[in-house]
């Protein structure tokens, strides 16, 4: 399936990368308001008490303001400093503290507190623990299946580099509703975008927490505007596919700093919808394709969606 574009939208890599200014104006679709609701302020206030990390903050989200003033957000385990240095990525980058005991009970806390139905957890990574932190995301899910047994859970958890097939395994085995693990990009610009990371090692991670239990629903997220051709990111979508991801999220890259990748193009609206409308047709359970997706954005709206599109398939498949 093709789709038509703006011809800014669908110019060569060349020219793309030529034509990228220093940093660019962000468009009138990519804009967000400021967040001053109460409910913003009490869920800030609510992470500050609990001394919890979220990615929403962290990673400079432009959803924060709607998704705090709904009291949901996303808890970062394992510290803010994180052991690698993407090129997109806001995190801090150093040496991280030593892990928290008591993190656990706090984001059980903070999830019966909010009074979420869907909670999702992810982290820095940590390359200097022996399981790459993967024992972290297990007591987690331990403290909220105590505490709010009917709360779903999604994790967002790193490659694990080196320690992949165990940590994978732990994590499985306390089953979470949804295992995301982010692609982020096209395998040509991971040495630029990702440098610590292996596209294809990302992929058999999602394979592997398939093997573990093929009806966990697998989610997996790229970023586009970093200078990707429009068929490199179909093969990604086959490539997801082969791996049995469920769910694919889709967001426009935005830079942090000065210092981070920059932006090469802001993809239209009609362009992420189309997108949208290739990954559905390639089987995908749910897609979210957007410029303000992110990998936890409406996730719970989303996980319900994708939850009932698979029953809908099963009972047609069993007819």
């Amino acid at each position: 399936m093709e789709f038509a574009a703006p011809s800014v939208y669908l110019r060569t890599m060349t020219d793309q990368t030529s034509a990228a200014p220093l940093r660019q104006r962000k468009p009138d679709w990519i804009r967000v308001k400021a967040p001053t609701s109460k409910g913003f302020g009490e869920t800030r206030a609510l992470m500050r008490e609990l001394q919890l990390n979220t990615v929403c903050e962290e990673a400079a989200c432009p959803n924060i303001g709607e998704c705090w003033t709904k009291k949901h957000a996303t808890v970062m385990i394992l510290g803010d400093v994180c052991t690698r240095a993407c090129a997109f990525c806001n995190v801090k980058t150093g040496m991280p503290r030593a892990v928290d005991a008591g993190e656990p009970g706090h984001v059980a806390e903070a999830a019966a507190r909010l009074g979420l139905e869907h909670i999702v957890i992810t982290s820095v990574d940590r390359d200097d623990l022996p399981d790459g932190g993967a024992g972290q995301f297990v007591k987690v899910i331990r403290a909220l299946r105590a505490a709010t047994p009917r709360t779903t859970i999604e994790i967002l958890t790193p490659d694990f580099r080196g320690k992949m097939p165990a940590a994978v395994a732990a994590i499985v085995a306390e089953g979470p509703d949804v295992y995301n693990h982010n692609l982020e990009t096209v395998p040509r610009l991971y040495p630029t975008i990702r440098p610590g990371a292996r596209y294809y090692a990302s992929l058999r991670l999602l394979e592997e927490v398939k093997r573990h239990d093929p009806l966990i629903f697998t989610k997996s997220g790229v970023m586009l505007g970093l200078g990707e051709a429009r068929l490199e990111v179909h093969q990604v979508m086959d490539d997801m596919r082969s791996a049995g991801i469920d769910f694919l999220t889709m967001g426009q890259y935005l830079q942090p700093t000065p210092k981070h990748a920059k932006v090469i193009e802001f993809v239209p609206p009609a362009g992420f919808s189309a997108y949208g409308a290739i990954a559905r047709a390639k089987g995908f359970l749910q897609v979210a394709a957007s410029p303000l997706t992110r990998s936890s954005y409406h996730a719970g709206e989303d996980f319900a969606q994708m939850r009932a599109a698979r029953a809908a398939l099963v009972a047609k498949t069993a007819r």
